[in-house]
């Protein structure tokens, strides 16, 4: 059958030809960095007269690129004007710019959220999706305590470690990014829907960079874990057997020149082995967030400026009259900040800040949960 070439059409941008290219899944992740190198003008392919084969394309891909779906990019465009829906590609001015660094960036990025948030600071935070009790708890406190340092947390939407991840920073009022293995329409394990409208709801963003409709297939998470890694300036695994997806992001992130951090576990805790692994192999040991926070020495002036507040507070023995009652209000029982603000009558930022400096003066602890009075100096 002859294949009829389309007609070239003046109101179509470049975002138009990426999307007919994207929705063409299989073909877009073969050879889409080698199309867009042999075609710099997108537009091209489609009204090329090479012989796209000697390509290395399909009967059937060619056929989708000379009948092209112009529907479907109609829709992901009409999706797209709904509040806080965004589609950015590779050439735009709010595409992340660390992730424009890796050697397959993605062309297209579906994204629900604040745009903004992605030039933010990022951790990446992954390990196991059957992680032990500590492993959680571990997960869950390290990622309230980064976001104090006003970094973002970067991860997977899985179970286990990525949502404790997630909500950790959700619970501290911080922000979190879920970078999804299948398209925005579909949330991935669906037990997890209410977390990601939790962690769009709390500011945070859903991202994706497979078409909207797209489902999970086992071939789309190690793609998903090099965005992970590729937007963060460092990686943190708290929990991984040596068979795991979070070593395959931890080597993306050696491989980007990004940092690499590894909580370690007992010797008899296979979660631990990848772990124990990836500090043989070079990555930072790490028992607590500060060994995360001192290898950005500008991330950490305020908290260092933090610190040297409060050892003075510390040494004329006295607070204010706020973090009094906010003290009064933390008891030696789990008391998490929704109630603490709700007692306190002050809006969560500011709670959160002054929760901060409480704990830095050893009058309270983070734990999962909330926080709890470890010792009483007034």
């Amino acid at each position: 059958m002859q294949l009829i070439k389309p007609q070239k059409d003046n109101k179509n941008t470049e975002l138009h030809y990426l999307l007919l290219l994207h929705n063409n899944t299989d073909l877009v992740f073969r050879l889409g960095k080698k199309l867009l190198e042999f075609f710099p003008n997108i537009e091209e392919l489609f009204f090329a007269d090479v012989d796209l084969a000697k390509l290395g394309l399909s009967a059937e891909e060619i056929s989708k690129l000379r009948n092209p779906d112009w529907q479907m990019v109609e829709q992901d465009l009409c999706w797209a004007e709904q509040t806080n829906h965004h589609i950015i590609t590779f050439n735009d001015a709010d595409y992340p710019k660390l992730l424009k660094e890796i050697q397959t960036p993605p062309l297209i990025l579906f994204v629900i959220g604040d745009l903004q948030l992605l030039k933010s600071s990022q951790i990446a935070m992954v390990g196991s999706r059957n992680p032990t009790p500590i492993g959680i708890e571990t997960a869950f406190n390290f990622s309230q305590e980064l976001v104090k340092a006003d970094l973002v947390i970067t991860s997977g939407l899985a179970t286990g470690i990525d949502a404790a991840s997630h909500r950790g920073a959700i619970e501290a009022f911080g922000k979190t990014i879920a970078v999804m293995g299948t398209g925005l329409n579909r949330v991935y394990p669906q037990t997890h829907v209410t977390l990601a409208e939790k962690i769009v709801d709390s500011g945070g963003v859903l991202l994706s960079e497979f078409p909207r409709a797209a489902g999970s297939k086992a071939w789309h998470f190690p793609l998903r874990n090099r965005i992970i890694s590729g937007l963060s300036i460092g990686t943190l695994v708290v929990e991984a057997t040596m068979r795991s997806g979070s070593l395959i992001t931890a080597r993306f992130a050696g491989e980007q020149g990004r940092e690499v951090f590894a909580v370690p576990g007992s010797i008899y805790n296979s979660r631990a082995q990848g772990c124990h692994y990836l500090i043989r192999q070079g990555a930072k040991l790490v028992e607590q967030p500060m060994d995360v926070l001192e290898e950005f020495p500008d991330l950490i002036k305020k908290i260092k400026a933090q610190i040297m507040e409060t050892k003075c507070s510390v040494k004329k023995n006295k607070l204010d009259c706020k973090h009094k009652k906010l003290l009064d209000c933390i008891g030696f029982e789990i008391t998490t900040v929704d109630i603490l603000v709700t007692r306190i009558n002050l809006p969560a930022s500011q709670v959160v800040i002054m929760l901060l400096e409480l704990e830095l003066q050893g009058l309270i602890k983070t734990v999962m949960g909330g926080y709890i009075r470890i010792l009483n100096k007034t």
